[in-house]
């Protein structure tokens, strides 16, 4: 295995406008049923004891309200597709460039970009990468101060790993014992970009999804 220290093709994005239903037929549906429905109520109260007519007022203002709300939701539901699809159009120049984030990596023969976090106090520092089934594959020392490094994913021999996904930590110690163990940034082409309820997911090599939210860096491909 080689870690290298370092100093100091895309999916096609479909972009669908939402259609939203318009509001205002049934809305004018809805207030004819409500005017019968109040000519029905009048032409048969008590003629003893007759409706009050401050009770038809809030009769109607109660429906304009409810009127008011509807037409309110529609808006937002529009405003919120019309952000979705902004956010994916700025997202689509993302598709094809390397992203770092803060999730495993699937290897393909080709050297994985780590960003490294050791402790300021460590005198010493490991990077473990993990299988997908959490077992160690590789236990490297690196110096403290390396902030950055290339993994090659070979073994002493200079035979490759197999292809899969893979996760890294960078362990600091000092004097011998372990400060921390910290998750390690890698970096990923991203093949597509996803808007789910969820909001919008990216898809890294090797099938991997992650949050926009978790990028911390976006570069051109190496």
């Amino acid at each position: 295995m080689q870690v290298s220290p370092l100093s100091g093709n895309a999916a096609q994005l479909a972009q669908n406008q939402p259609t939203i239903k318009p509001a205002g037929t049934t809305l004018s549906s809805d207030f004819e049923t409500f005017l019968k429905m109040l000519t029905a109520q009048m032409k048969n109260q008590d003629p003893l004891n007759p409706i009050d007519s401050s009770d038809y007022a809030t009769q109607l203002a109660t429906f304009s309200s409810v009127e008011q709300q509807v037409v309110t939701n529609d808006l937002l539901r529009s405003l919120g597709g019309q952000m979705g699809i902004m956010g994916m159009s700025q997202l689509a120049s993302w598709v094809g460039m390397e992203a770092r984030a803060d999730a495993p990596a699937y290897f393909d023969g080709t050297p994985i970009s780590l960003s490294l976090r050791p402790d300021h106090l460590a005198d010493q520092t490991f990077l473990i990468v993990r299988d997908i089934d959490g077992n160690i594959v590789e236990r490297t020392e690196l110096p403290p101060s390396t902030l950055s490094a290339e993994w090659a994913g070979t073994n002493a021999d200079g035979t490759p790993f197999d292809e899969a996904v893979y996760f890294f930590e960078l362990e600091s110690l000092s004097q011998g014992n372990v400060l921390n163990t910290r998750s390690v940034e890698s970096y990923a082409q991203i093949i597509e970009a996803r808007n789910t309820p969820a909001g919008i997911v990216l898809v890294m090599e090797g099938g991997i999804e992650i949050s926009s939210g978790s990028i911390s860096a976006i570069r051109s491909p190496v």
